[in-house]
């Protein structure tokens, strides 16, 4: 299979959102990433449903839609009603005495409507906590920064936890995709795909770069077999 790239939005310039995802979409993105963040989770505010719905109507790529939100079962209808193709959410926002509900209800939720599911792991978060839900997974996004900013550098000793992800899974017989997202760019890209990973999240190393497109391609060389 080969590695997945995705250019995260948040990094675009959202007054020429319509073009700069027709650029990225040009130039050979698999998807688009949508980082939702809501200033309590995460110190950082971003966009809401409002913003995925009009992307949704820019490109038919998929999108990969990561709440890094409080109580993301209270907003998951508005999410999955704006387009999102895969919905993504934090365990870690959730309290532990009721994580395991919460989580297998919005897993249920998005498996009746048919959509891609994942969760997301920060940096400091063990990735066995993922592990009672793999079955019930399409993918887990392993976060090498600390969420809620862009452009920063990749958190090299996260990578550790891709190996160990997919040795379980394929204990269990499963197959489960694995995302990187964080200070993923043209210097490190091929140390997380060596890692394991199968999917790219990039967003500044897109998005400011002076050639954009050349970047997509030069990652999608990086990152393929020989």
């Amino acid at each position: 299979m080969s590695v997945l790239i995705a250019p995260s939005i948040l990094s675009a310039d959202f007054a020429r959102l319509a073009e700069e995802i027709a650029m990225v979409e040009g130039a050979g993105a698999d998807l688009i990433h949508l980082d939702v963040m809501d200033a309590h989770f995460v110190p950082n505010l971003t966009f809401g449903p409002m913003i995925i719905r009009a992307i949704r109507s820019l490109t038919e790529l998929p999108l990969n839609t990561h709440l890094m939100i409080t109580d993301p079962d209270t907003h998951l209808d508005a999410f999955m009603e704006a387009g999102a193709t895969a919905i993504g959410f934090h365990l870690e926002a959730f309290h532990e005495e009721e994580r395991a509900r919460r989580a297998s209800a919005i897993l249920e939720r998005l498996e009746q409507a048919g959509l891609e599911r994942f969760i997301a792991v920060n940096p400091d978060t063990p990735v066995d906590w993922v592990y009672p839900y793999l079955d019930r997974l399409d993918s887990v996004l392993i976060m090498t920064v600390h969420p809620g900013f862009g452009a920063q550098t990749l958190i090299a000793d996260c990578l550790e936890k891709i190996p160990r992800l997919k040795r379980e899974a394929e204990r269990r017989g499963l197959s489960v995709a694995v995302g990187v997202d964080g200070g993923v760019n043209l210097d490190t890209a091929k140390e997380v795909v060596a890692a394991g990973a199968d999917m790219l999240v990039a967003g500044s190393a897109v998005f400011h770069a002076p050639d954009p497109p050349a970047v997509i391609h030069t990652l999608r060389a990086a990152v393929s077999p020989v």
